[in-house]
């Protein structure tokens, strides 16, 4: 089962401390979809190689280490899903000692990097990377004059392109002149909303991580590009926010940031929150059907009778890593809840632990 972010992140902070004392610690990155029994030949010949290592024990070390790995590799039918991470090595800080370790990691996204090293650190960058901002949300500020379009990561907000429609804001008034010059300017106006359209299009479109798309302008202009549909429907599905805003340059992009917190909150925590709903709303309507404490979860999950296990982000490590073998084993989801949200704290305040039942037991 694929590790969790809060989950990566421990485990990342815990391989950075061990060093090696010469180059012991091998790492093995095995990418979705290759197989497994390729990579398990190629460290046998590596096997073969680290009989040529001068320090009896570093090649001991390097050897038990790809044993370890090898061994684990040959317990698997096929790669995860997701691909496998391994890290193996003698983290002993006592020299003449051995504390030989094995993690096996199936990373929260797929990888998509195959490698082995051995060297004094553990390679951990690929896995890093996970920890990254992995969603974007777009930005577009626009009057019928100019319009910015930018991007939101993480909390930097870039500016990319600023367009300029040429319609001259003033007319001289009278008859036929006035009417002529409207059609001109609503000409001009369509043709501009089509360039933004296709900038957005040409910047957004095919962005895996582009999340959703918030526009800001004054009322009419924003409403008027949006529904009439000069975007493209998969592009327009994205808009989850409109807001009124003045600016249509780069402040006008934090603007609508500032604007929009409330909506990127919700964005974020929204699948949590149904989460949670779902298992006060059992345990309040069907308590047969929920467990909040321990000892009781323990037991239900061996029965295989729950179909989601919950744990606060802070809970118990151990205790976690145990009750995650146990739902991996028993097809159990398992979320993890964060203490951002008024019902993340009140989860905590329960005890940090919860199931939600297929069946009574």
């Amino acid at each position: 089962m694929p590790l969790t972010k809060y989950e990566l992140e421990d485990i990342l902070s815990e391989l950075e401390e061990y060093k090696g004392r010469h180059t012991e610690l091998i790492t093995v990155y095995i990418s979705e979809g290759y197989d497994v029994n390729s990579v398990q030949k190629q460290l046998e010949g590596e096997k073969s190689t680290a009989k040529n290592i001068k320090s009896t024990a570093t090649r001991k070390n390097v050897t038990d280490a790809l044993d370890k790995i090898v061994r684990h590799l040959k317990s698997l039918k096929k790669t995860p899903p997701h691909g496998l991470a391994v890290f193996a090595g003698n983290i002993s800080k006592v020299e003449g000692q051995e504390d030989m370790r094995l993690w096996a990691i199936e990373p929260p996204l797929p990888l998509k990097i195959r490698l082995y090293r051995c060297d004094k650190d553990f390679v951990l960058e690929a896995l890093r990377d996970q920890l990254e901002v992995d969603e974007i949300f777009a930005l577009l500020v626009m009057d019928r004059k100019e319009a910015t379009i930018g991007v939101l990561e993480g909390k930097r907000i870039e500016m990319i392109t600023h367009m300029t429609s040429g319609i001259p804001s003033k007319v001289r008034a009278g008859g036929q002149s006035s009417q002529r010059f409207h059609r001109i300017t609503e000409g001009l106006t369509r043709d501009f909303y089509k360039r933004i359209a296709e900038e957005m299009k040409k910047i957004f479109f095919q962005n895996p991580k582009l999340k959703g798309i918030l526009v800001g302008g004054p009322i009419p202009t924003k409403d008027e590009f949006l529904d009439n549909e000069y975007m493209t429907t998969q592009l327009r599905e994205k808009v989850i926010g409109r807001v009124d805003i003045g600016d249509t340059d780069k402040s006008g992009l934090k603007e609508l940031v500032g604007k929009s917190q409330k909506i990127l909150a919700n964005q974020e925590i929204i699948y949590e929150k149904k989460v949670l709903e779902k298992f006060f709303e059992t345990l309040g309507e069907k308590p047969d059907l929920a467990r909040y404490k321990l000892d009781e979860v323990k037991k239900v999950l061996e029965f295989g009778a729950v179909e989601v296990l919950l744990m606060s982000k802070d809970y118990d490590k151990p205790v976690m890593k145990e009750l995650k073998q146990k739902a991996k084993d028993m097809g159990t989801t398992v979320e993890i809840i964060s203490l951002d949200t008024e019902e993340g704290q009140q989860f905590k305040n329960l005890g940090g632990i919860g199931a939600v039942m297929r069946y009574a037991v």
